[in-house]
């Protein structure tokens, strides 16, 4: 099968939706699938205000046209809402070509913590975007009923996975702190909540790995918490296995792929009671969710490693991919909701 991906967010940026799409497009390819990925190398770009290290593209419906027509896929996924997003959607619906959506950001709760723009707004241009797909590939049940509340339709619950081969139990490395290590890994961003975790009043030391905006007001408020930057791979993993609980704070994230390869690495987990960890964590003992995030992360330092370990093999990135061509044969929704397809105006 020819598929073509679109995507405003891939490599070299480093978050869940990239890891999530190119340990699909390998996935993909070791099956015999021929994947074209249009992503922002393919454009000129412009620095995301606030956000230099994410580009935003120059992309028009004309050109994702040509490349569509070009490359003749027989089936288009669109990754984003963005403007790579945006231009293939309209390049779609213009020939007529069938196509599935994914959700893999709350924007308009990150969007709120930064512009005066009520979410209402912004669900309704998301709304609008995902309508004319066959299906919408969203990360979680949690998520996929909030969507649901509010609109929108065809919603598939897609999971993640984590490489097992690359995420293991280790032998710890010295940090040269005082434990217990409670660990985060995470964008240095406002809409992570991170302050929610270093203000805590937590025996041994506070880890964060991971750059953004925020990391030099945070460096200083919180002298005492050891900052280690961006760290991937090996590093990582070893990171993670050297931590007694991993913290999420995030009440913004849709899943979390970090929560994953923490367990993988045989790491419990603390956490708000969010769509991520609700799914990967409820009814296990791998974590500990609490609207109290102090009172979750003690409760973690009690659970064994093994139960972590072994909630971890429900995730892997071959059911990911099944799940993503199961939703790409499904019937197409574009003339149906053609009507919806002209204007975001169209859903209010």
């Amino acid at each position: 099968m020819r598929c073509l991906i679109a995507t405003d967010a891939f490599a070299p940026q480093i978050n869940g939706v990239v890891r999530t799409l190119t340990s699909l497009v390998d996935e993909l390819r070791a099956r015999g699938h021929e994947v074209l990925v249009v992503s922002p190398d393919d454009f000129r770009t412009l620095p995301l205000p606030t956000y230099p290290e994410i580009r935003l593209s120059l992309a028009g419906a004309g050109r994702l046209k040509r490349i569509v027509e070009t490359f003749d896929p027989q089936a288009i996924h669109i990754a984003t809402e963005g403007p790579i997003g945006l231009a293939t959607r309209r390049a779609a619906i213009t020939l007529g070509r069938a196509f599935t959506t994914s959700f893999h950001t709350r924007f308009p709760e990150y969007l709120s913590r930064r512009l005066p723009v009520p979410d209402a707004l912004s669900y309704g241009y998301l709304r609008w975007f995902h309508a004319a797909a066959s299906a919408c590939l969203v990360p979680t049940e949690a998520v996929r009923r909030d969507l649901e509340r509010r609109g929108f339709r065809g919603l598939v619950t897609w999971t993640r996975g984590v490489d097992a081969q690359q995420f293991h139990p280790r032998d710890r490395i010295d940090l040269g702190l005082p434990g217990p290590i409670f660990l985060t890994v995470s964008r240095i961003a406002p809409e992570k909540n991170l302050e929610a975790f270093l203000s805590l009043d937590l025996p041994g030391s506070k880890v964060v790995v991971g750059d953004g905006p925020q990391l030099a007001s945070l460096k200083r408020r919180f002298p005492n918490v050891r900052f280690l930057g961006r760290r991937t791979g090996d590093a990582l993993a070893r990171l993670y296995a050297s931590a007694d609980v991993f913290v999420f704070p995030s009440k913004t994230d849709t899943f979390g792929i970090v929560l994953i390869e923490s367990l993988a690495c045989g790491t419990p987990v603390a956490a708000y009671p969010e769509p991520g960890p609700l799914d990967v964590l409820a009814g296990t003992k791998a974590g500990c969710i609490s609207q109290d995030l102090r009172v979750a992360c003690l409760a973690a330092l009690t659970l064994d490693r093994r139960d972590a370990l072994a909630r971890s093999a429900d995730f892997t990135w071959s059911a990911c991919a099944d799940i993503f061509l199961a939703a790409i044969d499904r019937p197409s929704n574009t003339g149906r909701e053609a009507s919806l397809s002209l204007s975001p105006a169209a859903v209010g």
